[in-house]
């Protein structure tokens, strides 16, 4: 059984896949791309809440043993002592984390908004001939409807940006870091080292330039090939955005976690 569980989060393509595959270099830690945990999570929640006919025979007690033992047998084959679980629903999660795993912190992956709708439209005209789970295997649209729908309060991103406000600026902030995209691929060393410390775990040699990952077939299923794809060496690229200029600047104010001023409750971000 672990010892330790901590939790990735944060928006849709900035990196948590990435920071995954790094972190599972250390043979103490299991580290894997987003998965069913939170989604298992919620479905108990409301299972044991009051539309259930014996839900006077479920007290706090039994609820938080359930919950947690969801974890601790989801992950009973894991050799690991420290294990991260990755889902962009952790963030609205926040106190129920806190009650059942006290130790356990919460990496909150970021990246400029704009670039994050640039990488979702940049995989469905990749994709051409195969319409992506991200938009319900829906063929139609335009980059605009796409972007409306992924920024909506229960798309992709929409739903991702609130949670991550709502832990930013609410009564845990402090178990929670950010994590910028922009630093992880310029800088990883430096994002790693910055993990470390957080976790209060001793530092590990990852390589950069040999990083692991294959999500394949899970892609092929999502209709989105390339979803979860790793690039063997961690570096910044440069690029030209695809998007309509107007488009892109609707977005380019978003990134709240830039300024200092919006920090009030000074959150970790590297």
């Amino acid at each position: 059984m672990f010892q330790r569980i901590h939790f990735i989060s944060g928006l849709p393509r900035s990196g948590s896949t990435l920071l995954a595959a790094l972190l599972r270099q250390n043979p103490r830690f299991h580290a894997d791309m987003s998965g069913p945990l939170a989604g298992l999570f919620t479905s108990l929640l409301g299972d044991m809440s009051e539309r259930n006919e014996f839900s006077m025979f479920i007290d706090e007690g039994k609820r938080q043993r359930v919950l947690r033992g969801l974890f601790e047998n989801f992950y009973a084959d894991a050799s690991a002592d420290v294990v991260f679980d990755t889902n962009r629903g952790w963030c609205v999660r926040m106190p129920a984390l806190a009650t059942l795993f006290p130790q356990s912190k919460v990496i909150a992956c970021v990246r400029h908004v704009p670039w994050i709708v640039d990488s979702v439209e940049r995989l469905i005209r990749q994709n051409a001939f195969q319409p992506s789970a991200i938009f319900n295997y829906s063929p139609g649209g335009t980059v605009y409807t796409r972007a409306n729908g992924i920024a909506g309060s229960d798309g992709l991103l929409g739903f991702a940006y609130d949670a991550l406000k709502e832990a930013f600026y609410g009564e845990h902030a402090n178990r929670l870091m950010l994590v910028q995209y922009e630093t992880l691929v310029s800088q990883p060393a430096k994002a790693l080292a910055a993990i470390y410390d957080f976790i209060g775990e001793p530092t590990y040699p990852h390589n950069v330039d040999q990083v692991e990952y294959d999500a394949t077939a899970f892609d092929t299923k999502a209709g989105t090939p390339g979803l979860h794809a790793v690039r063997p060496k961690v570096e910044a690229r440069e690029r030209e955005s695809i998007l309509p200029p107007d488009l892109f600047r609707r977005f380019e104010n978003d990134a709240f976690w830039r300024d200092p001023g919006l920090n009030p409750r000074g959150v970790r971000i590297v």
